[in-house]
């Protein structure tokens, strides 16, 4: 294992809404992600999931509240809770989550990804 540096993993993709593992521990993956628009409703009824603003501003819609992060702020989505991440501008996020979260929970979409790269 070696040090892994948060911007050159940032540096080999594009794609957003398309979160890319880098590291596993005890269950859990980090992963590094890219978002820029609209997520969907969704909600991960067994896992809870952190959200680390790298860059940038990322707002967390709730059904009865809105979180605003911005670089250096993170927050933890409880498990069963429905969530909508919306970036008006590219944020950079480090996602801390259980291995065997799905995407977008229980909700199939256009941007669910059902199998992640590791880079």
């Amino acid at each position: 294992m070696s040090a892994i540096n948060l911007k050159q993993k940032l540096s080999l993709f594009q794609e957003t809404w398309t979160p890319k593992i880098i590291g596993e521990l005890n269950g859990q993956q980090v992963k590094l992600a890219k978002l820029n628009g609209e997520f969907v409703w969704h909600a991960h009824e067994n896992e809870d999931e952190l959200f680390y603003i790298i860059k940038g501003q990322l707002i967390i819609e709730l059904r009865d509240k809105t979180i605003t992060l911005n670089e250096g702020d993170m927050y933890i989505v409880p498990r069963g809770v429905e969530h909508k991440p919306i970036a008006h501008e590219e944020v950079h996020v480090m996602l801390f989550e259980p291995a065997v979260i799905q995407h977008t929970g229980n909700v199939k979409h256009e941007l669910t990804k059902d199998k992640l790269d590791w880079i």
